[in-house]
């Protein structure tokens, strides 16, 4: 399987990254488990997670995610074949984004230690903290690079103007720099990967890796009416989808899949990833099978017909 670049960071990966945020959320520790090693049998390596994962779910503290993939890592003695990726930023006591340098110290140090490693491969800002100036920010990360306790660093949801003074700041005082951007893209959501961070990503060989690949699961052409919510505990938030525009990508969608005998998760992860500036696509997967047809959707690749027609089919509401 071909490999791309994250960045300018050295590290090439394949064209998928299994997102950690399911497990400790739908998947117990069991099935993270099952889900992560097929992941790596079918070549891939990437993992990205997140601190907070899952703050969202009834009883849980956050840390749960991680905590998981430090045990898997541990049991499965497999942390030199993993290229590991977590997120700082979002405060477990209080909904305040928080990139200051005393709380990104504490946070790595937590990660870290739920995480079982000496070292994380990419550390990412969370969320933008408009409290926090990007040079604190900045210097953080340095010290933490400089400890040898974080490889490389990214950016998640980033506009172009905020990355790009991120930028500035980092050339002016010398300082690491986000070599990926982590924002939400796919076929019906584009907005936050828009044409002005499509380009500044690209002409500054920033990796993209982007999530809610399959728009939260709309995009496996499972949910098709009020009456499919009920097939998945996030089947109520694709009510969002079901509407003019939804149903037109489900269309074309339907047409691609006829002409190639892809799966819709298939085409949707190949689209993703054969837009400009895109290093790969993150998914999230609850089942072994579910894996493999991300896998499968990694090494598809649409023709030129394909992509123009899905593309149209998202650009209108």
């Amino acid at each position: 399987m071909s490999t791309r670049p994250l960045g300018r960071t050295g590290i090439a990966i394949e064209p998928l990254v299994m997102g950690g945020n399911a497990f400790g959320w739908t998947l117990d520790e069991a099935a993270s488990f099952a889900v992560l090693d097929a992941f790596l049998d079918h070549g891939f390596s990437m993992v990205d997670t997140a601190d907070s994962y899952s703050l969202w779910v009834p009883g849980n503290k956050g840390g749960e995610s991680e905590t998981i993939i430090g045990a898997w890592l541990k049991a499965r003695g497999n942390r030199d074949k993993v290229v590991l990726a977590t997120k700082v930023g979002t405060r477990f006591d209080s909904d305040r984004r928080d990139l200051s340098a005393a709380y990104i110290e504490k946070a790595c140090e937590d990660s870290l230690r739920r995480l079982g490693v000496d070292h994380i491969d990419l550390y990412q800002a969370h969320w933008p903290d408009p409290d926090t100036g990007h040079e604190e920010t900045l210097r953080a990360f340095e010290n933490l690079v400089s400890a040898g306790k974080v490889g490389h660093i990214g950016c998640s949801n980033y506009d172009a103007d905020r990355l790009r003074a991120a930028l500035e700041v980092s050339a002016k005082n010398n300082l690491p720099r986000y070599e990926t951007l982590q924002n939400e893209f796919n076929l019906y959501t584009r907005t936050a990967y828009d044409a002005a961070l499509q380009e500044l990503v690209t002409d500054e060989g920033i990796g993209a890796i982007t999530y809610y690949g399959l728009a939260s699961g709309f995009l496996t052409g499972k949910y098709r009416s009020d009456a499919d919510f009920a097939k998945s505990r996030r089947g109520g938030g694709m009510k969002r989808y079901l509407n003019p525009k939804g149903y037109r990508l489900l269309e074309a969608m339907d047409a691609v899949a006829a002409e190639t005998g892809a799966a819709l998760a298939e085409i949707a992860l190949a689209w993703v990833a054969a837009q400009p500036g895109i290093t790969a696509p993150i998914a999230s997967a609850t089942s072994v099978a579910q894996v493999e047809s991300l896998a499968r959707g990694a090494r598809l690749v649409l023709a030129p017909e394909h992509l123009h027609r899905l593309t149209e089919a998202g650009n209108t509401e």
